[in-house]
């Protein structure tokens, strides 16, 4: 019985760092963009749709130019949900934490 229950806390401690992860909004599908608080199957479907006619979003500017209902207000709480554009954060915004090993390689990346 104890067994169980360390598994449990252990499994739902591990899916939380999940829950936390960013999702940059050029390689991200529906069910990723809908995981953001403040998407939703509308949303996701313009930005996918403005994505694949027009290719990769270059910054959060051109984005929010692209994306019908997307402006600077609803980018920084995009952002601060854990939205990424070229999986760079809205410059001023925090962001949801990534998961550990996700963290490390973005710093990485950036030096």
């Amino acid at each position: 019985m104890i067994k169980q229950l360390m598994l449990a806390v252990a499994t739902l401690v591990a899916t939380m760092g999940f829950a936390m992860a960013q999702v940059d909004v050029n390689k991200a599908d529906a069910p990723a963009l809908d995981g953001i608080k403040g998407i939703g199957p509308k949303t996701s479907k313009a930005i996918i749709d403005e994505r694949t006619k027009n290719g990769p979003f270059k910054d959060w500017a051109d984005f929010e130019k692209r994306v019908q209902g997307v402006g600077e207000k609803s980018a920084r709480k995009l952002s601060s949900a854990g939205l990424t554009v070229g999986g760079k954060p809205l410059d001023g915004t925090s962001v949801a934490a990534a998961p550990k090993g996700e963290a490390k390689k973005a710093a990485a990346t950036a030096k």
